[in-house]
């Protein structure tokens, strides 16, 4: 199968004189920055659901150890929240034809014989498993949830969470292994021809026969050239295999069609692809740019006008609000605390002191709003109702939605004695519509989308 140049199996099939030892560091490295960003913004973004406060809050309980570096959410700066999610979701989307054409690049390597020469290289292969698969695995869930397709086999906060621990441990072997080869590989590519390198004149493009002289040895261009096709191992830097250091490497291909493109040309096409992603995500956390968000959900235009005119997830029809249970004469706020429990109507809470804010709406897919101008009660106020004076406790919030993995929320103390914190009750001058929570909702700084709670129907003070 090896000698056949019609299998995969054969060095001879894998024809393009893009690939080689250059092409490939250069997009490993973009990649070593891009994902290990990508990983520390999601570790933040899990911390931000604050997951030990309550199990409510918690998707992955059985997380164990992997939970160590949680950390009590601030409030401040407001932003946080949309900063880091919106790097998260961006990036990871830029990153696509980056990913695309490091796994095209090394794909020869999937495919070499024998598929295991030793024990270590039979465990370098499957750990490869691991990083290739985990890999497509993070980007295809995390595309999939950011365009609202729920099609996982299980909830998206455990897959996507722990398949990010496989993969990023995975990776962080591999750049361990391979980023002081490709650093290696680069300071020597220096001087590189703006053309792929071209075998000797006197085989041009044999695709079967190698030079008389050298039966077993593929030609050796001159030895300035960066992409060597007898160049040693240990220049290799994402050298999927590992062989041994006096094997040639296989990314170059011993047999190259006519290249009608250099490598720096199909890196200049790579980054276009991922400038285009770039621009037509990056708007929907931006109202200027939302109309360039063309593969964005909430991008384009508005779903109104007015002051209840800004990006939702849920309707209130899809979330099952029953418009009678939210009539002024049927709803009522229930608020448990240290002294027992009181029921407010609307009327009541907007007798009560009112308060403003200016905060976004930010979401898990990536998404946010502007500075919207929220006004209601503080949350430390209403504590304040049922027996807390002092330094509130934390939160237990429970919405009139009857499904959905956040109908139930906890906050913590710091989000509820900050002053920013509101039970809304309007925006921008305005009501609530029944689509942004009509009749009270929670907004809270720096807050996850998920846990600004719609439709809200009690609040249960104390320690949880």
């Amino acid at each position: 199968m090896r000698d056949d140049p019609r299998l995969p199996f054969s060095p001879r099939f894998w024809r393009s004189p893009l690939r080689g030892p250059w092409f490939t560091s250069v997009l490993g490295l973009v990649l070593l920055v891009g994902i290990t960003v990508l990983f520390v913004t999601g570790l933040v973004s899990y911390a931000a659901y604050n997951p030990d406060l309550a199990p409510v809050n918690d998707k992955t309980p059985g997380k164990g150890l992997l939970g160590f570096y949680l950390f009590a959410w601030p409030t401040h700066p407001y932003w946080l929240y949309r900063l880091t999610q919106g790097v998260h979701v961006t990036l990871g989307i830029t990153l696509v034809p980056v990913l695309l054409a490091k796994l095209w690049s090394v794909v020869p390597r999937l495919f070499a014989l024998p598929p295991a020469r030793s024990l270590t290289h039979a465990l370098e292969r499957l750990s490869l498993l691991l990083l290739v698969g985990g890999g497509l695995f993070e980007f295809v869930t995390g595309i999939l949830n950011v365009q609202l397709d729920y099609v996982f086999p299980g909830s998206f906060y455990v897959l996507h969470f722990y398949g990010a621990w496989v993969f990023f441990s995975a990776f962080v072997a591999h750049a361990v292994l391979k980023t002081p080869m490709a650093l290696r590989n680069l300071r020597q590519a220096r001087d590189e021809p703006s053309e792929p390198v071209s075998p000797a004149p006197a085989e041009p493009n044999d695709p079967v026969s190698p030079a008389p002289a050298e039966p077993s040895e593929p030609v050796s261009p001159a030895p300035t050239e960066p992409n060597d096709l007898v160049s040693p191992a240990p220049t290799e830097p994402n050298d999927l295999v590992s062989p041994a250091p006096a094997e040639p490497s296989d990314l170059v291909s011993p047999a190259p069609a006519e290249p009608t493109v250099s490598r720096r040309g199909a890196l200049w096409f790579v980054g276009g692809g991922s400038l285009l992603l770039f621009l037509t995500t990056v708007g929907q956390s931006f109202d200027g740019l939302r109309r360039l968000a063309l593969l964005a959900p909430h991008g384009g235009a508005g779903p109104g006008t007015g002051p209840n005119g800004f990006q939702i997830n849920k309707t209130a029809a899809y979330a099952g609000i029953d418009p009678a249970e939210t009539s002024e004469e049927a709803w009522r706020l229930v608020v448990t605390g240290r002294t027992g429990t009181i029921r407010l109507s609307r009327a009541q809470l907007t007798e009560l002191p009112q308060h403003s804010a200016a905060l976004p709406i930010a979401c898990v897919e990536g998404w946010s709003t502007s500075d919207q101008w929220w006004r209601g009660v503080r949350l430390r106020d209403l504590a304040a109702l049922v027996g807390y004076d002092g330094d509130p406790p934390d939160v237990f919030v429970e919405s009139l939605q009857r499904h959905g993995g956040f109908r139930r929320a906890a906050l913590r103390a710091n989000q509820v004695a900050d002053p920013r914190s509101l039970l809304a009750l309007y925006v921008n001058g305005e009501e609530l519509s029944p689509d942004h929570g009509h009749p009270a909702r929670i907004i809270v700084p720096a807050a996850p989308g998920v846990l600004n709670t719609k439709w809200v129907a009690r609040l249960t003070f104390g320690d949880l």
